[in-house]
């Protein structure tokens, strides 16, 4: 293959970042940012260049990474998988659009100054202008480039030396009348001005000494941006009315006439005009590029990746962009596009943030030139402050950012997720954390084995099915010496009063008991049998246990349906409210199983389940078989994960362990003696995660193990395990 040659030196690369950010973030913003900050617009500018700190070096180091052409999209995408991929890219694509819309807006009214034209038909008709180039393919060369930097830095230097000594104090008068609110809601709106500042790191495979010359670039092109806005600002202050100047379409021109006279008025004028042409353009055709990108990922229609045969350009994702670029000048007031543009630059480099994070602790092969001082802190006040500014922007920026994150999702569940199976970094990299966390919850629960274990007996059954329950219960205490308590719980009707007569003992009760408690020398148990009359069974069986301060419930019940979890019964509302873990039973036969199936869905086996698959295993010499669907669609990450959990798992359980993939449709291997397994909790979480086997009926008993609430994963854990297991 071709390769790029590496010739874009330090001198490049700051000539392209700093071409990227002058533009309206001189020419048209300190106007609209003045009327809501007042005179602190000149802060909210330095603090705007110093909250893009934590991108600028995020950015700096996954470009060093990964020196390939690309942008910003590639990265998040790579990093965070394709949900927020899919995000990073509309919402970088619409902040690019916005960004043109707001130049070429804010820019026609600098040539009004010269021509009486009216302003939306001339933007139209510039808009359109530069979508027909852009087709036909045109190429503005980077010469051309260099000398529109080179104009507009002249120009503006030209007018902060003639404008400085005009300066008047007075102006800074009364600075903070906006408050912190109002500066925080212009630092917002400004902050598009630096979105060009990583614009460098989609040519990185161009750059010479990308460790060194990438991040240098960036972060001088950052600061010496951000010393040039403040000192035009300042200066702009300083030398006008506030009165005169917030608000209006252009506010440099307005400066330089008061300080420069209609020379200086003119030589502005030529310097906007170029410059925010020159940033429309560049807007239009890294906008355009994400949906070609995107396309050719699979996360948008194939026809965005189409190239013309005659243009060679990709006319669809043009056309896209130029459609809605019409439509933002044609419909958008300037204040609400400004917003909209920042709010989702704002939200892109959040993802920039967080996608650092994602490479550093996953497994993804990631071997950064330059790595970002002060991790992961940088890029945690990073995407909290970023969340800050969008919340002090206003209801349209908010909105307009809730609107194309939750729009963007839809897209991903509708179009993307179907066809796209690949993962982010992140979610390898919260895989192997929850793999640890529950490993490390499994050893602590294997220290803590039961002392005493409660049989409830809350319906009639034969003694082949009571002695499996009690067996089942002597497994889990055997080891440590432990009681089972074996209960037969009656309920009576509300109209019965709970008297002496109803406690008398029948021939079948004293029967019961001598045949329970004949039970404890077979299984070499202590064994203690009971009964207890009560208007409701439940809140009888859960009273005991707390009172007995019993470790497990042992009952014989099936699986809890849909309509169970939603509406509750007997046994829901025990398993909800007893004091201790809850296991019930599918009662099909228990007699010395050798053979403990741990059934999953996929993810890590829940701590309490992996005790008691242990526990009867050691009691009855036998072995452990780790259950996982074979027919899951999975990566190479995923795999690796669970094979990294298995082999630990299997040092920790002190029996022998397999390892078998078992099919839906009923092909597993072999038939066990006793299945083990996860059960859900809580009715609309048990909904939302249903845990229930995802491989047949296994033909044995089953035991479906509910941790007490105290055991229990939040919801936020359960929430990682279902997406990323």
């Amino acid at each position: 293959m071709k390769e790029l040659e590496r010739d874009l030196g330090l001198p490049s690369v700051l000539a392209i970042s700093i071409g990227a950010m002058i533009g309206s973030g001189i020419f048209i913003l300190p106007a609209l940012a003045l009327e809501i900050a007042g005179t602190a617009v000149i802060l909210a500018y330095a603090l705007a260049g110093l909250l893009v700190v934590p991108a600028a070096l995020s950015k700096s180091e996954m470009a060093t990474a990964m020196p390939e052409a690309g942008g910003t999209y590639i990265y998040i995408e790579r990093g965070m998988g394709p949900l927020l991929g899919t995000i990073a890219g509309i919402g970088t694509w619409f902040s690019l659009s916005f960004k043109g819309a707001l130049a070429l807006v804010g820019g026609v009214p600098y040539l009004l100054l010269l021509f009486d034209l009216p302003l939306k038909p001339v933007a139209l008709g510039l808009a359109a202008l530069l979508i027909l180039i852009n087709v036909v393919g045109a190429k503005q060369t980077g010469r051309l480039q260099v000398a529109i930097v080179i104009v507009m830095l002249a120009a503006l230097g030209w007018f902060a030396a003639g404008s400085a000594p005009s300066v008047q104090s007075a102006n800074y008068a009364n600075f903070f009348d906006a408050g912190v609110g109002g500066l925080l809601a212009a630092t917002g709106l400004v902050f598009v001005s630096y979105a060009g500042v990583t614009k460098v790191a989609s040519v990185a495979e161009e750059v010479e000494n990308p460790g060194r010359n990438i991040p240098f670039g960036i972060l001088g092109s950052l600061v010496f941006t951000t010393v040039l806005y403040v000192a035009i600002v300042t200066i702009l202050v300083g030398v006008t009315d506030s009165r005169s100047v917030a608000g209006s379409l252009t506010p440099v021109a307005v400066a330089a006439e008061s300080t420069l006279g209609q020379f200086g008025v003119i030589v502005v004028i030529l310097a906007a005009i170029l410059a925010l042409i020159s940033t429309a353009n560049a807007g239009i055709l890294s906008s355009s590029r994400y949906p070609f990108a995107m396309s050719r990922d699979s996360l948008a229609p194939p026809t965005l990746s189409a190239v013309s045969d005659r243009f060679g350009t990709p006319v669809p994702s043009i056309t896209l962009t130029g459609v809605v670029l019409l439509i933002l000048i044609a419909f958008v007031p300037i204040l609400d596009i400004a917003k909209l543009a920042s709010a989702f630059q704002i939200l892109v480099f959040g993802l920039i943030n967080l996608a650092v994070i994602a490479f550093r602790e996953g497994s993804t092969e990631y071997d950064p030139e330059f790595t970002s001082p002060l991790y992961p802190w940088i890029q945690v006040f990073g995407a909290i402050t970023g969340l800050l500014l969008l919340t002090q922007m206003g209801t349209v920026a908010l909105v307009g950012a809730v609107v194309i994150a939750v729009g963007s999702i839809g897209w991903y569940v509708i179009y993307v997720r179907p066809r796209v199976s690949r993962e982010g970094a992140a979610t390898d990299a919260v895989r192997r954390r929850v793999r640890r966390d529950v490993l490390t919850e499994t050893k602590s629960v294997m220290d803590d084995t039961p002392r005493e274990v409660l049989v409830a007996f809350t319906k009639n059954l034969d003694e082949t099915r009571e002695r499996s329950l009690v067996a089942i219960a002597a497994d889990l205490v055997r080891s440590d010496d432990g009681r089972v308590v074996v209960v037969r719980f009656e309920e009576v009707p509300d109209q019965t009063p709970l008297t002496e007569d109803v406690t008398v003992r029948s021939s079948s009760d004293i029967s019961y008991e001598t045949r329970i408690e004949s039970l404890s020398t077979e299984l070499a148990v202590d064994i203690e049998a009971d009964e207890i009359v009560s208007h409701d069974t439940k809140h009888a069986v859960v009273n005991f246990a707390d009172n007995r301060g019993v470790d497990t419930i042992v009952a014989e019940h099936e699986p809890l349906r849909l309509r169970s979890r939603l509406f509750g019964d007997p046994i829901d509302w025990v398993v909800r409210h007893a004091p201790c873990d809850v296991l019930l039973v599918d009662n099909l036969g228990y007699d010395q199983p050798e053979h403990v199936a741990l059934s999953g869905d996929g993810g890590p086996h829940p701590p309490q389940a992996v005790n008691v698959a242990e526990a009867i295993a050691v009691a009855n010499e036998g072995y452990i078989s780790l259950w996982y669907p074979a027919d899951r669609k999975s990566t190479e990450q995923y795999k690796r994960t669970i094979d990294d959990y298995q082999s630990e798992l299997s040092e920790i359980l002190s029996v022998p362990v397999r390892v078998e993939s078992i099919r839906a449709d009923g092909g597993q291997p072999s038939i066990p003696d006793v299945v083990v397994r996860r059960g859900t909790d809580e009715r609309l979480r048990g909904v939302l995660f249903d845990d229930y086997p995802v491989f047949p009926s296994p033909g044995c008993i089953t035991i479906t193990v509910y941790p007490h609430k105290s055991r229990r994963p939040g919801f936020a854990r359960r929430l990682f395990e279902h997406f990323t297991f």
